[in-house]
């Protein structure tokens, strides 16, 4: 959950097509920095860098927040988990260390090939 259009999308479906009155959901949100760490800003002042880390972990306490109280909002109880990584694979280990039923996930706009990709992969590719 990154409070994308997508991911918006993502819990709509969920609610509409797979929600069951008693389900534990998890939230994940997978902060990704390389975006603070790579603007051109940075090489010109630290302190740049610091104020762009304040500000995006503001941001992010922001949306986690926002989706604790739409959790609440629908009545559903759960967690919000904020872990740094790979989104797929912070996802796919959540989904092993809680025991998940069912991952739903926006397509972060991907077309249809990749999109099948990133959700579908054989059971002989995962890694044990």
């Amino acid at each position: 959950m990154d409070g994308s259009d997508y991911s918006n999308y993502a819990f709509d479906w969920y609610m509409k097509n797979a929600y069951h009155k008693g389900d534990h959901v998890i939230f994940v949100h997978c902060p990704e920095y390389h975006t603070v760490v790579q603007s051109p800003m940075v090489m010109a002042d630290v302190t740049v860098l610091t104020d762009m880390w304040k500000e995006e972990e503001k941001r992010i306490k922001e949306l986690l927040e926002k989706l604790g109280q739409q959790m609440k909002d629908h009545g559903i109880g759960g967690k919000v988990k904020s872990i740094g990584g790979s989104p797929g694979e912070v996802i796919c280990q959540v989904a092993k260390d809680e025991n998940a039923q069912l991952i739903v996930t926006g397509t972060r706009g991907m077309g249809k090939i990749r999109r099948t990709l990133l959700v579908c992969r054989h059971k002989d590719d995962h890694k044990n």
